[in-house]
């Protein structure tokens, strides 16, 4: 068997690679010019450099796939050029599934996210069939996104074998880049964030949606999304858990959102023209946290055999890497 992983060096698609490698699979792993590389480091993975912005670039990793998992992305809610969320996300994945299209790839799994479905408008989890509308999306990532798996759902129309996931918020170890939950962990973690805006998410294990994403290519229906998701939680009882973890308090203090917004464009203010890093707060961040994002999982559980372990084993498991790692 031979698997193809774009983005397989990232916090989800490494842990895919070593998952597919465990049954001798072979892998390929498509990685942008320039991308660290340290989540493979020892891996017995064949690289394939391309920029999926560029049309056809990952044609050539694709000849003999026998599946391919389309996982790379821009995953942050911030970018100097916030354009560059359309051109990677929406338009590197229409590329990707039209060289899946040309290479007759048996089967395809798009990796989606949880931030595009909904917002639950009654207060109760949302699931794969909950409405989602182009002009709810919050912000350039969101309608990238949004935009990104609509294109999966034109391929599987027209004959593409592509099965959608739509991961909740992943934690554990391994996030070498420091998605926005893992920055979220350690500034915390470091004494960084007094104070915390009470919103409502569901985490999941990193290594349960690699799983997950090997069971729907397995199990999963043309055509169809699967949400991957773990529990429902608070922000501020993450904060509980991994304090309970590291031996730290949670901050006390909570942040009402009409007070955060105006930090976030402040900071997004002084990023964008003055210091041109990412920003500690992001408007898409605040306004996300407006919404009620709960999700059921349970169509994952029910269809795929999806099976999430415990959150506080990966916070746990990824408080011991950020340790590892010179973090905290």
């Amino acid at each position: 068997m031979r698997a193809v992983v774009t983005g397989g060096a990232g916090f989800v698609g490494a842990h895919l690679v070593r998952r597919l490698l465990r049954e001798e699979i072979d892998v390929v792993v498509v990685e942008r010019p320039g991308a660290r590389l340290d989540n493979l480091a020892g891996l017995k993975v064949t690289h394939h450099t391309a920029d999926i912005v560029v049309p056809d670039s990952v044609l050539p990793a694709l000849a003999g796939c026998d599946v391919l998992f389309h996982l790379a992305a821009n995953p942050r809610l911030w970018a100097a050029d916030p354009d560059e969320f359309r051109r990677t996300n929406t338009e590197g994945t229409r590329n990707v599934l039209a060289a899946a299209e040309k290479a007759r790839v048996p089967r395809t799994v798009y990796t989606s996210t949880e931030s595009i479905i909904g917002p639950s408008r009654d207060g109760t989890p949302c699931n794969e069939d909950t409405v989602s509308r182009a002009e709810e999306m919050v912000g350039p990532y969101c309608l990238s996104k949004f935009l990104a798996e609509r294109a999966a759902v034109e391929a599987a129309e027209r004959g593409l074998d592509v099965v959608i996931v739509n991961p909740t918020v992943p934690v554990g170890p391994g996030d070498v880049n420091a998605s926005p939950p893992t920055a979220m962990i350690v500034d915390f973690l470091r004494g960084r964030i007094p104070a915390y805006i009470e919103c409502h998410i569901n985490i999941v294990d990193v290594r349960d949606v690699a799983e997950g994403h090997m069971l729907a290519w397995r199990k999963g229906v043309k055509g169809r999304r699967y949400i991957l998701g773990g529990e429902n939680v608070t922000v501020k009882r993450i904060f509980e858990l991994a304090g309970e973890i590291a031996g730290r308090k949670p901050p006390r203090w909570r942040i009402p959102i009409a007070f955060a917004l105006p930090i976030a464009w402040i900071s997004e203010f002084v990023a964008d023209h003055v210091t041109h890093t990412a920003p500690r707060a992001t408007i898409t961040g605040v306004k996300l946290a407006r919404h009620f994002m709960h999700f059921d999982a349970s169509r994952a559980v029910r269809e795929l055999g999806f099976r999430p372990g415990p959150v506080r084993r990966a916070l746990e498991d990824a408080v011991a890497w950020y340790r590892e790692k010179g973090w905290i």
